[in-house]
């Protein structure tokens, strides 16, 4: 018994990982290293000041791990994907739209 299941979970990772993997699961790979890459940025600025900050290359790339993974999302057709991509995309540029503008405007008054 232990044997076939150890067999299914061999043919499942086997179908997931190899059979399956094409360009798309590339792309979708990328994408969740944009995540995973701005929880390692927003881990290391807040472990250096010593309290919780948002640097930009957090909002980076969330605007690249968000627009690869709506991409990959368009292709599978996924509606709840589609949806919550997309609307985290414009929340990502809006934030980054702030940050920018917040830079501009304490360069300009000092």
């Amino acid at each position: 018994m232990l044997i076939d299941l150890a067999n299914v979970v061999g043919d499942y990772l086997h179908d997931v990982f190899v059979v399956r993997l094409d360009w798309w699961v590339l792309l979708g790979f990328a994408a969740q290293a944009f995540f995973t890459m701005r929880f390692v940025v927003q881990w290391i600025a807040s472990e250096r000041v010593g309290k919780s900050v948002i640097p930009i290359a957090f909002w980076w790339f969330s605007i690249g791990g968000g627009l690869l993974l709506f991409v990959y999302a368009l292709y599978r057709r996924d509606p709840v994907f589609i949806a919550g991509q997309g609307f985290g995309v414009f929340v990502y540029l809006r934030n980054l739209y702030f940050v920018l503008r917040d830079r501009r405007q304490n360069a300009a008054t000092a």
